[in-house]
């Protein structure tokens, strides 16, 4: 099983790899309800993340989650990066590729299958749903200095 390794990480950091894309199916993620998700991994306590939880993915071809899932606190951000499937937000179904987004609320019943040859890599970020203020850029803050590498 695959680890997460962490490169770098301070009071204001932290940097860890979770390894080529390629290999993400070595990652093996342990639900708490008793069963391993093979080709899932998670990262928010890893990193030490406060507002976000995010995973990383990995579906072998034609297959399936086999059941629905909701959140009770949290949307979900879902970016495909590799492959291509089907989506289904409780009565909706819709296809999903390469660079596909799909938002959910946290009350939207939600599953996914891969309807490809290759496998299906997708990235999921969690957050509270209505804790984010400002969007975009609204929130940095630029410093005076120069840049020393």
């Amino acid at each position: 099983m695959k680890k997460i390794e962490m490169i770098s990480e301070n009071v204001a950091y932290s940097a860890a790899t979770i390894g080529a894309l390629s290999q993400l199916g070595e990652h093996v993620y342990n639900h708490p309800a008793g069963f391993g998700v093979p080709g899932k991994v998670f990262i928010g306590e890893v990193l030490h993340c406060t507002g976000t939880e995010v995973s990383f993915q990995m579906m072998p071809p034609k297959m399936d989650t086999p059941f629905y899932h909701t959140h009770k606190e949290n949307e979900e951000l879902y970016v495909v990066i590799k492959g291509k499937g089907e989506f289904q937000v409780d009565d909706n179904t819709f296809p999903v590729a390469e660079g596909s987004l799909v938002r959910v609320a946290q009350q939207g019943k939600r599953t996914w299958r891969n309807t490809g040859d290759e496998s299906m890599i997708m990235m999921v970020i969690q957050s509270k749903a209505g804790s984010l203020s400002q969007l975009g850029i609204v929130d940095g803050v630029k410093l005076d200095g120069v840049v020393k590498w």
